[in-house]
């Protein structure tokens, strides 16, 4: 029989609570946070060391092993929660648009920067040098040191930047482990990473090529082309610095990247041949790091080739050995006239470049040094974005690079002047 309302009961009121929907996204690992519900890596699963497939965070670690080892994880979590991680998705991606955020100028934060790098140098060719010896290593004086580096490149990247682009081909090795650190950090705080994934960035560039003090220098230094048998000695220096950092209180990937820096996408990379999902976050960003630093700098066997002929050679790679999104996000990064690049303008006046944005990659701020004359003037600092003119009533552009010295203007020199009169 049918169903009846009973007499006495008054009719129920429909509820205005809105009941809030569980909904799954795609997000950054660098925006999870503590009460996600992890779901799906972009990896598989027994890739990663987390204890089940699926799983919410409620540890600090765990977020640290997710961005370590992936770019993307799918989450679930009701549509409240997840709403403003997902607006900070686009806040993201418009940053790589701007420039890096300074907090002083960079004439106020070179000295600091010179003081921290100068400092880092010393440690780091001292550390070499002891492996190199076969003298046990203490390590707890790199975090230090990259923080402090850190700290200066959160300031003013630029400052850094000065300072990396000062290179002596007799101290390659030393200098392309701090160069790439440099850079690692720099490019890590470009993509958004936390403070801790930053220094993290820096501690692997720093190290990564530490096995290389364990092949012999007449492989090392070779100033012709390898053989097979050669090559395959300089190939071990990823496990032997694998083996070496192991024994040290250090994040396991900071050994991880030093024995997979060298592996690529495709798997052509070596001493594992790993495949793309199997190639950490910091590894993928380490490898393009080293790999730029290697190309624009002097060897025993070659000199280094142009910026623009470096981002051309990674560009051309994006997908087949370095991954697509890091290495547009570093070429926005670095720019056309990296920071402290000495550059002619239309006008005849040579500038040193000061910083460039993502945006805008052919107009730099610059510092100009020398009038149309190639006589010093006093520095003025002009942003090209703005579309300032010369005194002739043309926009200024830049005509051309210049190595370092032309005119007798040094990046060295200039930063001496600027830090000695701090």
């Amino acid at each position: 029989m049918p169903f009846r309302r009973q007499p006495n009961r008054k009719p129920v009121k429909a509820s205005r609570r809105v009941v809030d929907n569980l909904i799954r996204s795609r997000i950054p690992v660098d925006l999870l946070g503590i009460g996600m519900r992890v779901i799906k890596l972009d990896r598989p699963w027994t890739e990663v060391p987390v204890l089940f497939q699926g799983f919410t965070i409620d540890r600090a670690d765990q977020l640290a092993i997710l961005r370590q080892h992936c770019e993307w994880v799918w989450v679930e979590a009701l549509s409240t929660e997840l709403t403003p991680v997902l607006e900070q998705i686009e806040i993201q991606r418009r940053r790589r648009d701007e420039p890096m955020p300074e907090q002083h100028p960079i004439h106020v934060e070179l000295p600091r920067a010179r003081k921290v790098f100068e400092s880092t140098s010393d440690y780091v060719r001292d550390l070499l040098d002891r492996v190199e010896s076969g003298v046990d290593v203490n390590l707890s004086m790199a975090r230090p040191l990259i923080q402090r580096c850190a700290e200066s490149i959160t300031a003013n990247p630029s400052a850094m930047f000065w300072m990396n682009r000062i290179k002596h081909r007799d101290a390659y090795t030393a200098e392309h482990c701090q160069r790439v650190a440099i850079l690692a950090m720099a490019f890590a705080r470009y993509l958004g990473m936390s403070t801790v994934d930053m220094e993290t960035a820096g501690l692997c560039g720093l190290l990564h090529d530490i096995g290389k003090m364990q092949v012999p220098h007449r492989v090392l230094n070779k100033p012709g082309a390898l053989n097979a048998a050669e090559m395959e000695i300089v190939r071990q220096h990823t496990r032997h610095g694998h083996d070496l950092l192991r024994q040290q209180d250090l994040d396991p990937i900071v050994a991880t990247v030093c024995l997979d820096h060298h592996e690529r996408l495709d798997g052509a990379g070596y001493p594992r041949g790993l495949q793309a999902w199997q190639i950490s976050r910091f590894a993928r960003l380490v490898a393009i790091v080293d790999v730029f630093d290697a190309i624009t700098s002097d060897r025993c066997y070659r000199a280094g080739l142009p910026t623009t002929d470096a981002m051309r050679i990674l560009y051309r790679e994006r997908d087949r050995q370095f991954d697509a999104g890091m290495i547009e996000a570093f070429i926005r990064m670095i720019g056309v006239y990296p920071p402290g690049s000495l550059v002619e303008l239309n006008s005849g006046e040579v500038a040193v470049v000061i910083s460039n944005h993502p945006s805008y990659k052919l107009r730099p701020r610059v510092e100009i040094l020398l009038g149309p004359d190639k006589q010093s003037v006093p520095p003025q600092t002009i942003d090209l974005k703005d579309e300032p003119r010369t005194t002739s009533g043309q926009l200024y552009t830049i005509t051309a690079p210049l190595p370092d010295g032309a005119y007798g203007v040094t990046l060295s020199g200039r930063i001496e002047t600027i830090t000695e009169s701090a």
